[in-house]
C-alpha cells in the first residue's frame, strides 16, 4: 500500500514493525519519520513557490516604506559636518552668544577636509538642513564656507561680519537642538507645530498651519468620495444582479471602460467638462437655466476634485457590491413578501443586511485609495481641492524636504492603519467580501 502526499512523492506503507512497534516503510523506514520528510518537502516546494512574489514585496513594498520612516527621523547633516562645533555647544547657556571657543570650532569645521568637495559633502547638506528651520541658514552658510579660508582671529568677529545671522542665539539653538542622530522636527513641522526659544514645542503662526487642515480636509473628501461611489454605485450593481448574465456582463463593460482608458485622459475629460466655458455650463447656458454670466465653478475646487474621483473610483464599488448581490437567492425578498412584508420592508430587513460584506469592501477599497490619490487633485482640485499627497509631493520634487515628505507619509500610512484596525473591531474583516 502506498500514500502519496500533495508533492507527489509516494510513501509505501509495509507489513513490518520495528522493536518498539512503529509501522515501516517498504524500504525499512519509520512511517512517521517519512511522512515528516515528505511534508518538509512539500513545505519547501510551496515556499519556493512564492519566494519571487515575497522577494518583490520585501524589496520594492515593504523596504521603501521602513526607509521613508527612517528619513521621517533620521539627522545626520550636523553631526557629520559640525562635530567640533556641537562638543564646544555642549557647555553653552543659550542665553547669550556663544563664546569665541565655539566661533573657533565652527571655523575648524568648515575649514576641515579641504581636499574634499565639502559644499557638496557636508557644509550644503548642513545649509539644507538648516535652512528648513530657519529661512536665511542656507545663504549664511553658504557665504560663509566662500570666503572662512579668509578669515583670522578673533573668529566671533570675523563671522559675525560674514552674515547677521552668526549674531543671533537663534541659529546657535537650532545647531545645537539638531546636532542628535535623530530628530523630531519633521513630525512637529507636520502637526503645524514649532519650537519656541525654550525648546518647547508651540503652535506655529496661524498663516504657517497648512497640514492639519490639509489632513482634514483629505478626510473629509475621501469619506465624501466614498459616500458618493454608494450613492452611484449601489443602484448600478442592484440592477446588474438582477439581470440576465448575457445582459449584465454586456453592462459590466461599461462599468468596467474607466480601467481601460487613461487615468490621464479621464482627468483631462472632466476638465473639459467643468471648466466655465466647458460642456456642461455651455449646455446649462444653452437651455436658459442659468445665465451666462453665473456659470457654475465647478473646476479646481474641492467640487471637481470629488467629482472626478467619484467618477474614477466607481468600479471598486460596484464590483464588490455585484459580487455579493449575485450571491443572494432572489427568494429570500419573495419569501419576505409572501409573508407580508412591503417591498420597501423585505429589502430593508432581508436583502440590505447581506450587502453589507459589499458595501464594506467597497468602502474600504475606495476610503484608502481616495486618501493617497495624487494625479486627480493635482489637475482638478487647484488650491481648494488640493489633498495631503498633492503636499508630500510638492516637498519631493519642488522644496525638496524630504523628512518632512517622510514624516507627512508615515502619518497618514499610521492613519490608515489605525482606521482599518477600527474596522476591524467594528465590523470586522472577516466580513468582507472582494469576489
Amino acid at each position: 500500500m502506498a500514500m502519496s502526499d500533495d508533492a507527489g512523492d509516494d510513501v509505501a506503507i509495509g507489513n513490518e514493525t520495528d522493536s518498539k512497534g512503529r509501522l515501516l516503510t517498504s524500504d525499512g523506514r519509520p512511517l512517521r519519520a517519512a511522512l515528516e520528510r515528505a511534508n518538509r518537502r512539500r513545505k519547501l516546494t510551496a515556499f519556493g513557490l512564492v519566494t519571487p512574489l515575497l522577494a518583490f514585496i520585501v524589496i520594492f513594498f515593504a523596504y521603501p516604506i521602513v526607509q521613508m520612516m527612517w528619513r521621517s527621523v533620521d539627522n545626520p547633516a550636523v553631526i557629520e559636518a559640525l562635530p567640533r562645533t556641537l562638543d564646544a555647544l555642549q557647555d553653552w547657556d543659550g542665553e547669550e552668544l556663544p563664546s569665541e571657543d565655539v566661533y573657533r570650532a565652527l571655523y575648524e569645521d568648515m575649514m576641515a577636509d579641504e581636499e574634499l568637495p565639502r559644499i557638496e559633502q557636508k557644509i550644503g547638506p548642513l545649509a539644507v538642513r538648516l535652512n528648513y528651520e530657519v529661512s536665511a541658514a542656507r545663504g549664511a552658510i553658504s557665504r560663509t564656507s566662500r570666503n572662512v579660508d579668509e578669515f583670522e582671529p578673533p573668529y566671533k568677529e570675523a563671522f559675525m561680519d560674514a552674515h547677521r545671522l552668526w549674531n543671533d542665539t537663534e541659529i546657535w539653538r537650532i545647531i545645537e537642538r539638531e546636532g542628535r542622530p535623530l530628530t523630531a522636527s519633521y513630525y512637529v513641522a507636520a502637526v503645524d507645530a514649532e519650537y519656541n526659544a525654550d525648546n518647547e514645542i508651540v503652535r506655529a503662526d496661524e498663516n504657517r498651519r497648512i497640514y492639519v487642515s490639509l489632513f482634514g480636509r483629505t478626510f473629509a473628501m475621501s469619506i465624501v468620495i466614498t459616500f458618493m461611489t454608494f450613492a452611484l454605485g449601489f443602484p448600478i450593481a442592484y440592477y446588474l444582479s438582477s439581470l440576465p448574465m448575457s445582459k449584465a456582463n454586456l453592462l459590466m463593460i461599461a462599468v468596467l471602460l474607466p480601467f481601460w482608458t487613461s487615468l490621464l485622459v479621464r482627468t483631462s475629460a472632466w476638465i473639459v467638462l467643468l471648466q466655465g466655458q466647458g460642456v456642461i455650463n455651455d449646455s446649462l447656458v444653452g437651455l436658459g437655466l442659468i445665465g451666462d454670466d453665473d456659470r457654475l465653478s465647478m473646476i479646481y475646487n474641492q467640487t471637481g476634485t470629488i467629482i472626478a474621483m467619484t467618477h474614477i473610483l466607481l468600479p471598486f464599488m460596484v464590483l464588490p457590491l455585484y459580487s455579493v448581490m449575485k450571491t443572494i437567492p432572489p427568494s429570500y425578498a419573495r419569501a419576505a413578501r409572501s409573508l407580508g412584508a412591503t417591498p420597501f420592508t423585505a429589502f430593508r430587513r432581508v436583502y440590505f443586511p447581506q450587502t453589507l460584506p459589499g458595501i464594506a469592501a467597497g468602502g474600504v477599497l475606495v476610503f484608502i485609495i481616495s486618501i493617497g490619490y495624487y494625479i486627480t487633485p493635482a489637475l482638478v482640485g487647484g488650491q481648494d481641492g488640493r489633498m495631503i499627497s498633492n503636499e508630500i509631493a510638492r516637498h519631493i520634487q519642488s522644496s525638496l524636504n524630504w523628512g518632512l515628505a517622510a514624516a507627512l507619509g508615515t502619518m497618514l500610512l499610521v492613519s490608515v492603519l489605525i482606521l482599518y484596525w477600527l474596522f476591524n473591531k467594528l465590523v470586522g474583516t472577516d466580513s468582507l467580501k472582494f469576489g
